[in-house]
């Protein structure tokens, strides 16, 4: 059982920010998707009170929130078909009228964001700043492709049958809202599954506002191996959209592989950064802090440093006092009730079983010899008098972990980061490229000749040179190499014609079995 961490100072709850307080405002702005003390799925294009309610608690403070309502495989099914039916209509609607309804969705998101970011913070424990953001990026980057629609639609036409979606709980909507109106706008009609770990309050609120502006969106929950068979391999799909693990990634993979299904399988890696004849030593601390944005819990986050030996007294230098700045606590905590909302580098982790797997890793890791460097305290952290905080890791560094450990070669989602120090270039290549294949990695080097001759070495699709690379928004692309991509490249126009048939024959940017193509 987690103790209560002592503060210096008592907090209390913003005002109108509980829970309560978001899920009333839920029920009066959407009341045909919420009832009483839960969500319906969406489906067949009406809001359904079936499926098994599972209790929820929210990471930020352990309190009841909204379950996910899990529906049985034959009922899935049935949606799919409704889907199907919806999707053949939707593709023959012209695009000025479909423009018109994803940009009055994205007015209606706009109204209620808020309430969407408010929801975020208590679902997926989101600090106030980041669940704006995610908010914020997912109308700014479809409102880039309604005013572009025009040019990446030319000669194409949407595919036969509806798009399936399934997201982590991390970036409903920079990632998976985001991605629904796009596949939309572009001609499709779209199914998204709830993630199990959180968000489907939010994900209920965003498809109920698209819904009332004719979007063909199903929204779905259940457990992922109960309805692969329908969201996965029903022959009604026309395309898998999936953003997760590694091992939930490989069955996706194979079950559409099996069945040459057209896909996009973004899948985790272990990002690095490698340090290698480096000086600018005031220009990385600046950025160390901004790498635990949201505890390190997204596909583009860099737990791992790899460091040449010499520098690594100078990279501790910078890196220690930078990670001794970082704010922890509950993304709603105020000194008092009508103070802005505290400005935090991340809150809880998605959950207490994931805090507890960080512990047991950090634990069996030093137990085997990795070397703790910094243990953020619990006593500095931000949280309410007596308030349950099994589901926060505060920050920790070890330098070389034991390769019998998870952390020396997975992706530790969470704010846990490593350290290996090498001595030649080849040992950094091999430490840097450890996962086969990451989405994102940085090299800090000060000679560019030697940046460009490793960079391409380094298996990720994003290189960045001294600064951190992010899965972009609008015109940019993104991908993964290796185990960390499966399927069509997206960003700017390859989203599009992920999800759009285009000339006899064509092939797609991505990585596939038979090939890989850059854009």
């Amino acid at each position: 059982m987690a103790s209560t961490p002592t503060t210096f100072t008592t907090l209390t709850l913003k005002a109108g920010t509980s829970w309560t307080d978001a899920w009333q405002r839920c029920l009066a702005v959407a009341p045909e998707a919420f009832r009483d003390d839960r969500v319906l799925n969406l489906w067949n294009a009406a809001w359904q009170a079936d499926g098994r309610a599972l209790p929820a608690a929210s990471p930020v403070d352990g309190g009841p929130v909204a379950g996910p309502p899990r529906l049985d495989l034959v009922t899935a099914r049935h949606a799919v078909r409704a889907a199907l039916d919806q999707h053949r209509a939707w593709r023959h609607i012209p695009l000025p009228e479909r423009r018109a309804r994803v940009s009055a969705t994205l007015d209606a998101l706009t109204e209620h964001r808020e309430l969407l970011a408010l929801l975020l913070v208590w679902e997926i424990g989101k600090p106030w700043r980041l669940a704006q953001a995610d908010v914020d990026r997912a109308i700014d980057g479809v409102r880039w492709y309604v005013d572009g629609i025009d040019e990446m639609l030319a000669g194409r036409t949407p595919l036969d049958g509806p798009v399936s979606n399934i997201a982590s709980w991390n970036y409903p909507m920079s990632v998976l809202v985001h991605a629904l109106l796009v596949q939309a706008l572009a001609g499709n009609a779209v199914i998204a599954k709830t993630p199990t770990d959180g968000g489907v309050a939010c994900l209920t609120l965003a498809s109920a506002l698209a819904a009332r502006e004719g979007i063909p969106v199903t929204l779905v929950s259940g457990g992922g191996g109960e309805l692969s068979e329908a969201l996965l391999r029903a022959p009604e799909i026309g395309c898998v959209s999936f953003v997760g693990g590694r091992d939930t990634g490989s069955a996706v993979a194979t079950a559409v592989a099996d069945l040459g299904k057209r896909h996009i399988l973004e899948q985790e890696g272990l990002n690095t950064w490698g340090i290698w004849n480096h000086s600018d030593w005031d220009t990385f601390a600046a950025v160390v802090p901004k790498l635990f944005d949201y505890g390190k819990q997204r596909c583009t986050a860099y737990p791992r440093f790899v460091v040449q030996r010499h520098l690594f007294d100078d990279f501790l230098a910078a890196y220690l006092p930078a990670v001794r700045t970082l704010r922890v606590g509950h993304p709603l905590a105020v000194e008092h009730p009508d103070d802005p909302f505290p400005r935090l580098d991340f809150g809880p982790v998605i959950n207490a079983a994931k805090a507890k797997e960080l512990h047991d890793q950090v634990a069996e890791a030093v137990e085997r010899g990795a070397v703790p460097l910094h243990r953020g305290r619990a006593e500095d952290a931000r949280f309410l008098p007596g308030q349950d905080t099994s589901a926060y890791v505060q920050p920790v560094t070890l330098l070389a972990p034991p390769r019998s450990s998870p952390l020396h070669h997975a992706e530790p989602f969470g704010p846990v980061d490593t350290i290996v120090l090498v001595d030649t270039e080849a040992e950094l290549l091999a430490a840097m490229n450890a996962s086969n294949g990451a989405l994102v990695a940085t090299l800090s080097t000060d000679d560019r000749a030697t940046y460009d001759r490793l960079a391409p070495q380094i298996r990720a699709f994003k290189v960045g040179h001294g600064t951190p690379r992010s899965r972009g928004d609008r015109d940019e692309l993104f991908g993964g190499f290796g185990a960390s991509w499966r399927g069509a490249f997206v960003g700017g126009g390859l989203l599009v014609r992920a999800v759009t048939q285009g000339p006899a024959g064509e092939r797609l940017p991505g990585n596939f079995p038979e090939y890989q193509l850059m854009p």
